[in-house]
């Protein structure tokens, strides 16, 4: 398994797309093995595609793309400007709340922060914000965006763990708001070293709060419609993609009426197979390199060797995270979740760790692999947008990079902030 492995890293140095990289990679190992038939790799590969479970997948991806052509993604601007137009820094704010409520539509860091780069990346720059900064702001707000449900990680994380994934979306909302009011601080403090002056003088008046909420409830009230549906078993995992595509149809075609059928098949349609099929060939090839890890035992070896370093939960999840965030650096986090799920997960489990809550530390530790160099995906959508440097972008980012980490800490150590609405609403 070690050359397996070896030839992975060197496949991601080289720039391989992880996809192939992890494809190729795990094929080494049948080599290796050619007692097996040669026959298992395309087996394993299409049986991962076959979980019903997997099917809010693309429905969630194609939902994401249906509300941003259906004019939600501005209105939730237009509503977190409002609400943080006052504060130092009022556009870097707004980007914390957008990230916040655009989890609900989107899912995915990447494209909230290609989105939020291209929308206030050009007029932060005109308003005087350092480039570096600007993009720093977006790209590291994105990261709440998967913790919101319903993010895709948590769907992935559940199916191959077996863990509710009603549970782990209501995890994710307590989280969300830390990362939020820590992000907003950490912008406020730079806003304030930076002389950088908020949006206008005062708050808004109340009646603009409303009417800008009122344009936007639909979006804003989609989390906790997908949560209830779970809860009162309306839906289950598999079919609440579905729920999600027919509601963001509704509010194109007929509350906001901005979504047209051209619209709907020129662009949405077209942006939604090209995400779809980039997560779901990661889902693919992972397969094939799982096969290899289940076959050597390395999920019972690691398991053993985590567990005679330590049995203290608290040192270690925070050995775990410190792995995660270390391997983001290098690996895409799907593909992180993919292959060490099944490592992990039953460490967490034998030490007593509540499956949902370390679903939620182990999503938010390797997503921000997105957010950081030298492979981060977000990182490199945001600065490819602003026409950024990695060096500006990466000394802007420490103020936001010192926030996740506290909210890490005090979550360690505080493990019902995280649980607290999952076990409210499922008991």
């Amino acid at each position: 398994m070690l050359v397996v492995i070896i030839a992975f890293v060197v496949f991601l140095l080289l720039g391989m797309p992880v996809a192939f990289a992890i494809g190729i990679s795990g094929f080494l190992w049948f080599l290796q093995h050619l007692d097996l038939p040669i026959t298992i790799p395309i087996q394993v590969s299409l049986s991962q595609t076959q979980s019903f479970t997997l099917l809010a997948i693309p429905m969630f991806i194609l939902a994401g793309n249906v509300m941003n052509s259906a004019g939600v993604t501005r209105r939730l601007m237009d509503f977190a400007s409002t609400l943080t137009g006052h504060m130092r820094g009022g556009l870097g704010q707004t980007s914390a709340v957008l990230s916040t409520l655009m989890g609900g539509v989107s899912g995915s860091s990447i494209a909230d922060a290609a989105m939020e780069t291209r929308m206030l990346g050009p007029e932060m720059i005109k308003r005087g914000y350092p480039k570096g900064f600007a993009v720093a702001v977006n790209v590291w707000t994105s990261l709440i965006t998967p913790i919101i449900p319903p993010g895709i990680a948590f769907i992935i994380y559940g199916t191959i763990g077996q863990v509710s994934i009603g549970r782990l979306f209501a995890a994710g909302i307590v989280p969300g708001v830390l990362l939020m009011v820590a992000y907003m601080f950490a912008i406020g403090v730079s806003a304030k070293r930076m002389g950088l002056q908020p949006e206008r003088e005062k708050r808004a008046p109340a009646s603009a709060m409303a009417k800008a909420f009122s344009r936007s409830v639909w979006s804003v009230i989609f989390p906790v419609l997908l949560i209830l549906g779970l809860r009162t078993g309306i839906f289950t995992p598999s079919e609440v993609g579905s729920f999600a595509v027919i509601y963001g149809l509704l509010i194109g075609f007929l509350l906001h009426r901005e979504l047209n059928v051209r619209t709907m098949f020129n662009e949405t349609l077209e942006h939604s197979i090209g995400d779809i099929g980039s997560v779901m060939y990661i889902i693919v090839m992972s397969a094939i390199f799982s096969y290899g890890l289940v076959w050597e035992r390395i999920p019972e070896v690691m398991a053993n060797t985590l567990l005679g370093v330590t049995t203290n939960p608290h040192l270690l999840l925070l050995t775990i995270v410190i792995f995660l965030v270390f391997a983001g650096l290098f690996i895409d986090a799907t593909a992180l979740i993919l292959m060490t799920t099944a490592v992990f997960l039953p460490v967490a489990r034998k030490i007593g760790i509540d499956p949902v809550y370390f679903g939620l530390m182990f999503i938010l530790s390797a997503a921000m692999g997105n957010q950081t160099p030298p492979v981060g995906a977000s990182m490199y959508a945001g600065c490819s947008i602003l026409d950024a440097s990695v060096e500006e972008y990466t000394r802007a980012s420490l103020p936001f990079f010192v926030a996740t980490v506290a909210v890490i800490i005090l979550l360690i150590f505080f493990p019902q902030l995280v649980l607290i609405i999952p076990n409210l609403i499922f008991g």
